[in-house]
């Protein structure tokens, strides 16, 4: 498969915001393509993202998000170093307003796994729970994440779905090998 080939035709905005529809986390990757898991989306070592309209952050090391179909999460899969190799945020599905943009609400779990352990740990229940309250989370949205969560802490730990290395092809298109 080849790499992406750096033109603006494959840059992929990618919006997460609030319940309330502030933005939250966003960032341009390169879309890297498709297969029976999702859109893989992908940034080298480096790039950027912002947190809102304000914070800008650089993220040393190369990533990919998975984008799933009908799902409520979404899935980064950080090169190394970074000590977290999976992390998974609990979002509304994702939506496509445009090839060139993908948006989904941020509902704050989140499921992540520490790079050379083998079980994932969930966190940020309490500011889930705190939004629920303060966004007015409808019950079905909370069940969705709830269940969502409990989903991936089993894939993620049986190392099954697009948690069995599917990733790391993807991955490779945007890494750079250790030295």
């Amino acid at each position: 498969m080849p790499a992406f080939d750096g033109t603006a035709d494959d840059l992929v905005q990618v919006n997460y915001t609030k319940y309330d529809g502030s933005l939250h986390w966003n960032l341009r990757m390169r879309r890297l393509g498709e297969d029976e898991h999702g859109t893989w989306l992908g940034l080298p070592a480096d790039s950027t993202t912002r947190k809102g309209y304000d914070l800008t952050m650089t993220l040393p090391e190369a990533h990919i998000i998975l984008f799933p179909t009908d799902a409520w999460w979404t899935a980064t899969f950080n090169a190394a170093p970074h000590r977290t190799e999976i992390y998974c945020d609990i979002t509304t599905p994702p939506h496509w307003p445009a090839t060139n943009e993908v948006t989904m609400v941020d509902l704050d779990l989140d499921v992540l796994r520490r790079r050379g352990t083998r079980l994932p740990i969930l966190v940020d229940e309490d500011e889930f729970a705190e939004h629920q309250v303060q966004y007015g989370y409808p019950a079905d949205v909370i069940r969705s994440a709830v269940q969502s969560a409990s989903w991936l802490m089993n894939v993620i730990g049986e190392g099954s779905g697009p948690f069995d290395g599917a990733h790391e092809r993807w991955l490779a298109q945007v890494a750079q090998p250790s030295p």
